[in-house]
This record gives C-alpha cells, structure tokens and sequence, in this order.
C-alpha cells in the first residue's frame, strides 16, 4: 500500500525517532499480538494467558482501588446522589462529608468543569497539608502543581530546563525511560551516572562529580540532576546521610534537584524508610534561596495503582517569580490536568484519620496491599536468585526487579544473529515460552557488558508461584541450550 509523502520518516521531528520507551516497546507489541491468538485460538501456545510484568500497572493485575477513594470520586462525579437518603447507607460519612467539602470548593460544583491552571485551590492545599504533615515542614499551595499523572510534570520541567543538546540532565543508569525520552523529545543531553550493582545500586556522590567534570569536558552545561528513590528499576532506597550529601553536591555545583518521589509509600524492609528530599533539605537549614528543588509524587504507584486516573502533582521550590511565572504559563497552555486526578491526588496526602468512620477498612485495605507486595518482592528475589548465572538485589522499595542474568558467549551470538540485544533476546524466548513480559535491561541502561530484565512484583500473590515455576523451568531450558 502506498501513502501520500507529506511525512515521512526523513521528514518528521529527529527528536521523536531519538526518542524510546522500552516499558512499552517491541516486546509488549509482541506479547499483545500472543494474547489476540490465544483469544481466537485457545490451546495454541504452551500458555493460557499473558502475564504482564513490564509496567508498573497494579490495577490491570488485579489490584483492587481503595474504597474511600472511590466513594469520594463517585460522590464527586454524580453529586446528585449526595442528596438521597439511600447514600448513606451505601457511603460512609466521612466519604460523603469529604465530597461536600471538595465541590463546595470547585467552580460550579462539578468536576466536569476547567479549574485553575495548577489545580483546584482547596485540593492544592490539602495536597500542601499532606506534605506538611509528612516532612514536619510547610508546604505552600502555590508551589504546588496538579499534573496528570508525574510524567507531565517531568516533561514540563525538561521543557523549563533545556534549550539545547549543550544542556544536559544528570540521570541515574539504569533509570526509568520517561527520563531519556523526556530529555530527547526536548533536545538536551542525557549525563549518566552509574548507580552501584555491588553495593545494592548505591548512589555515590564520587560518581556524580566525575559525570560531572566529564560532561563539563565536553561542552555541555549541566543544568539538573534527577534522582528517583525508591529507585525504578532498582528498587533501592536512599539512606538519609546519602541524601544529605546530594542536597549538598547540588547546592555546590548550582543544579536544579529533580526528586522523582512517586514510590514513597512502597518500602519494604525495616531499616530503610522514605525521606523526602525537600525534608532533608529543609532539615539541613537549606531554604527556598539556597537549592531548587521540584518534587514528583504520583496517585499511579503508592498502595494506591491508579494509574488509569491520571493523577499527580509537582511541588516547585526555589525559583524566582519570574521563572515561575513562565513554569505557571507552560501549565497554562494545558489548561489543567483532569479533575478526577486532582481529587485522587488530594485524598492521597490526605486520606481518613483515626476517628474517621473509614480509617480501619482503609488502613486494612492499604496495609493488605503492601504487606502483600513485600511477600511477592521476597518471593521473586529469591527464586532469581535461585538461577544459575542470575543475581538480584533485594527490592527494598518500589515495584520491581532488575536482575542481572550471566549470559553465555553462545547466547549472545544467537541474539547477534537475531540482530537483537542479549538480554532483548533473553526477554523473547521467555515470553514464547511462559507468557511472561519483562523489560530487557537495555531499555533502561546498565553497564556495558551487562544484562537485565526489569520484572514487576505486581502479578497476584495466589499466581506469584505459578509464574516461578514457569521462569524456573524456562531459565534452565534456555542455561542448556546455550551452553558454551
């Protein structure tokens, strides 16, 4: 079939075809195209369904929403409802008091209506009242933007901050792709910097400054650094004093401290807790004069998985008036994010307290779902673990794996052959097999030389079995038939 030649591939924007997304790429193409013919013929793979361990998508998995949450939005939504006398039966009081509150706030009570191009005022403050009550420092509604989702946020900010392929973005490897293909599409330079496999991904400040003086070496202006903690992929959480010495290496060398914070609920070991970098700046006596600093947290992660909602927010401090004010017009051009996620994100940094009619059941609800993520990250560390030629750090936080798989010279020339990479190759053969999508570790980056896969501890705890006997019998398949 042809086409009419207005675009074409030579034609479009370069910075879209620089531009990749592994978390969805070829592999998840393929895995979709598997599940179609398992539909139309059931019995035609060695599988009955397909596992999709790729992206951090709890509610697609079978993760149930938080019921508060929900009783909000819908009241929210059809406040019609509040009026009858059979919703409170149906809702609990402080869900439908909570509704009463947000729409008295909103701009003709409905959520169907455009709001302020950073959100909601009464959603931003209780936003600001969450992240008060969890650093023990203020929080200003006006630094606060609603986003639809953490990406936006991201893009926003990589917009703000590039001007040309001379500006570059310091960026953990590996990291989550949002970040080398927010950094393409807007035309800077992506500055790795080598998180440390043999100390459970560590961060080293030593590491940053060399990246730094390298970067510098080549012409390039380094304008940012981003660190995610809990870390996607790597699933590592900062200690405090670590952190402290980041706030301290940004100062210095004058960078913006972009915080990616939207896995802050989930950790999973009892020595680490999350501390938030504006805490830890602010706890060092460091204010809005002395660091820049934008924090992401997201309503898609958490205990939470709303994804499909699009919720998030940016909090931005330490810039001058004028900077915000052009940050306030970018937003502007957006219109504003979506109501449904602005309330989201509000009723997460701000859900039932004790004495609420909803605090036990959400509390139940919320520490079932974490406690049970902890006992699928324990079980899948351990069965890689199990592996020959297979090593994975333990999952402190976050929702993932990123183990690393010793390939054998014979492997690896089969996936040359294939004209694919090793771990890509790896990725391949286990979907065919199993059903099981992962990501191949190049779509993250890692050291040269070696290779990955990013697996989700998400699938259901009653399936999390199952899907390691699958791994299990195809990893020793695979280890036999590549021998050297």
């Amino acid at each position: 079939m042809s086409f009419p030649n207005s675009v074409t591939i030579d034609s479009i924007n370069p910075k879209v075809l620089q531009c990749e997304y592994a978390v969805r790429g070829a592999i998840v193409n393929q895995a979709q195209k598997l599940q179609e013919e398992i539909k139309e013929n059931p019995g035609s793979h060695p599988f009955d369904e397909i596992l999709y361990c790729n992206i951090g998508n709890p509610q697609s998995l079978g993760q149930q929403p938080i019921t508060f949450f929900r009783e909000v939005l819908a009241l929210c939504d059809h406040p019609v409802i509040l009026d009858k006398s059979e919703t409170q039966g149906l809702f609990s009081a402080d869900s439908i008091e909570r509704a009463w509150q947000i729409l008295d706030q909103m701009p003709g009570r409905a959520t169907g209506a455009y709001s302020h191009s950073q959100g909601v005022k009464c959603l931003r403050d209780a936003v600001a009242a969450g992240i008060a009550a969890r650093d023990g420092f203020p929080a200003d509604p006006n630094d606060i933007f609603l986003t639809d989702g953490a990406s936006p946020a991201v893009h926003m900010m990589m917009q703000l901050l590039i001007s040309s392929e001379k500006d570059g973005v310091l960026c953990p490897i590996p990291q989550y792709p949002l970040y080398s293909a927010s950094i393409a599409l807007h035309g800077g330079s992506l500055v790795p910097y080598y998180l440390d496999e043999a100390t459970g991904w560590g961060l080293e400040v030593s590491e940053l400054k060399k990246q730094l003086e390298d970067a510098k070496s080549k012409g390039i202006t380094v304008r940012s650094l981003v660190v995610i903690n809990p870390g996607n992929p790597t699933g590592q959480v900062l200690a405090e004093e670590n952190q402290r010495a980041i706030v301290e290496f940004c100062k210095k060398e004058n960078l913006v401290l972009l915080a990616d914070e939207v896995y802050q609920e989930n950790v999973y070991v009892e020595d680490k807790s999350f501390h938030s970098f504006k805490k830890v700046a602010r706890s060092m006596g460091y204010g809005e004069k002395d660091i820049s600093l934008v924090s992401f947290q997201s309503v898609s992660k958490g205990y939470h998985g709303e994804c499909g909602k699009r919720g998030g927010y940016m909090e931005v401090t330490g810039f001058s008036p004028e900077v915000r004010e052009q940050i306030y017009k970018v937003a502007s051009v957006n219109l504003c994010s979506n109501i449904s996620g602005q309330i989201l994100a509000s009723l997460v940094m701000n859900p039932p307290k004790v004495g609420d009619e909803s605090f036990e059941s959400y509390s139940a609800e919320k520490n079932g779902i974490l406690s049970s993520l902890a006992r699928r990250a324990k079980a899948l560390e351990d069965a890689f673990n199990n592996l020959e030629g297979v090593t994975c750090n333990k999952a402190e936080g976050a929702m993932y794996l990123f183990p690393r798989i010793h390939l054998s010279q014979k492997a690896i020339k089969a996936a040359e052959t294939a004209k694919t990479a090793p771990d890509a190759f790896y990725a391949k053969r286990l979907l065919e097999a199993t059903g099981i999508v992962v990501v191949p570790g190049s779509g993250f980056g890692q050291v040269p030389g070696t290779w990955h896969i990013r697996c989700t501890i998400l699938p259901q705890e009653e399936k999390i079995p199952a899907i390691i006997t699958r791994l299990t019998d195809f990893h020793q398949a695979f280890m036999a038939e590549f021998r050297d």
